[in-house]
């Protein structure tokens, strides 16, 4: 696996745990651990999100940060396989 793939992987784990811990708070939103949890998760996506399209571009839509230049078309989706 590339470093680009891992990368994306860490990224998907990350989400998966924020989504999971947000289902999780909607029935206990009084948890101090699982908001604690969550927002330790929420930080981490966030580093490895820029860290993402600092390396490879844009990893949504949002993550154009140029206003001369519209990247997200620049390199292959995140989803695809480079070489394929």
């Amino acid at each position: 696996m590339d470093a680009r793939s891992a990368l994306l992987k860490e990224i998907q784990a990350e989400d998966f745990a924020l989504y999971e811990t947000a289902l999780y708070l909607n029935g206990h939103p009084t948890c101090r651990s699982a908001l604690s949890y969550y927002c330790q998760h929420k930080n981490t996506v966030k580093a490895l999100r820029e860290r993402y399209e600092e390396l490879y571009g844009p990893l949504t839509l949002y993550g154009n940060s140029s206003e001369s230049c519209w990247h997200w078309v620049d390199a292959p989706w995140p989803w695809e396989k480079e070489g394929n």
